[in-house]
């Protein structure tokens, strides 16, 4: 039976594994420090993981969605990054206690006859539980595995058993992904899955815009460069240009507040008071997603799909603003 979510969306959680699954890739196995059963999840869920006060990184779930004794996570060392990989690689342990929020999912496998999955890198991480969700549900799929090379791409193991259904193209021995063969010919019935570097993001993006409405589901490790594809600023009637202050109105208590040119409607509602979940603050994950009762959000999230920015019927205040001067929030 799966253990119920915590009041507060937070595990105690202690690393049960850590192993070099690939050039810079470690998996991370986390489990409930009594053994306890994990909150249950679906393929193309991700969670927070709380390193330290100052260190939140969200992180794809990869094992089996229906084992719920554990949690695993597949992490890239990135020298150059943030700081969250490199502690994950080079300062957590085997026995450490960490933080980890409940598994939230913006990626989600929706049903479909057939599906593409393409995965550039560290991406193939979602796409896992999701090809083993395929594979159950008896529907046709393949999946596309590309990296800089063979030995950098993590989890090939767990791929070997689908066969010929996995075609590992690495960029040294392959060249790039032929995303022209792949997706050159609209198909209505089949859903596309990416996930990877933004570079092939944004050429799938690119040669899926002929295909039917939906049939394209990406998800972003890092925000989308700005005015790179979708619609972010579309709202559900094309309002004007994005102000650089507006008000924004707290429905459930009727209260307003002024959001400043150089300062977020998160950071606002925080320097107020006002109780709002946050996570990344970078709009890729979902945690900061409010409901829009009025106004016309300006999104700059890459979380929402572009029939959810048209409708705007939610954003992420943690990177959006407004193109109306005030914006009524179900807050």
């Amino acid at each position: 039976m799966s253990a119920s979510a915590p009041q507060d969306g937070r595990l105690g959680l202690v690393v049960a594994a850590k192993e070099r699954v690939a050039e810079a890739v470690v998996r991370v196995v986390l489990t409930r420090p009594d053994g306890g059963a994990l909150p249950a999840w679906t393929p193309g869920a991700h969670i927070d993981l709380i390193l330290t006060e100052q260190l939140v990184r969200q992180y794809s779930l990869c094992g089996d969605h229906g084992d719920e004794s554990h949690w695993e996570i597949g992490v890239l060392h990135e020298p150059a990054g943030r700081g969250g990989s490199r502690h994950v690689h080079e300062v957590l342990s085997v026995g450490d206690q960490v933080t980890a929020s409940v598994p939230r999912n913006n990626f989600q496998l929706v049903p479909a006859p057939e599906y593409l999955f393409l995965a550039g890198g560290i991406g193939i991480t979602p796409i896992l539980p999701m090809v083993q969700a395929a594979q159950t549900a008896g529907a046709a799929w393949k999946l596309v595995y590309g990296g800089r090379r063979h030995a950098s791409m993590a989890f090939l193991d767990r791929l070997a058993r689908y066969g010929n259904r996995v075609a590992v193209q690495p960029e040294d021995t392959h060249g790039q992904l032929d995303l022209g063969g792949l997706l050159g010919t609209p198909r209505p019935d089949v859903a596309v899955y990416c996930c990877g570097p933004e570079g092939l993001l944004a050429a799938v993006e690119s040669r899926c815009a002929a295909w039917p409405t939906g049939s394209l589901h990406v998800e972003r490790f890092r925000p989308r460069p700005p005015g790179a594809g979708g619609t972010n600023g579309v709202g559900r009637d094309g309002a004007a240009a994005v102000l650089d202050e507006f008000d924004v109105v707290l429905a459930r208590s009727g209260r307003t507040v002024r959001v400043p040119a150089a300062r977020s409607v998160l950071e606002v509602l925080e320097a107020a008071g006002v109780d709002v979940l946050s996570s990344c603050r970078e709009g890729i994950c979902g945690t900061c997603e409010t409901g829009v009762i009025e106004g016309e959000p300006d999104h700059r999230d890459s979380v929402l799909t572009d029939d959810e920015r048209a409708a705007s019927e939610f954003m992420m205040i943690c990177v959006s603003r407004s193109r109306t001067p005030k914006l009524v929030l179900d807050l």
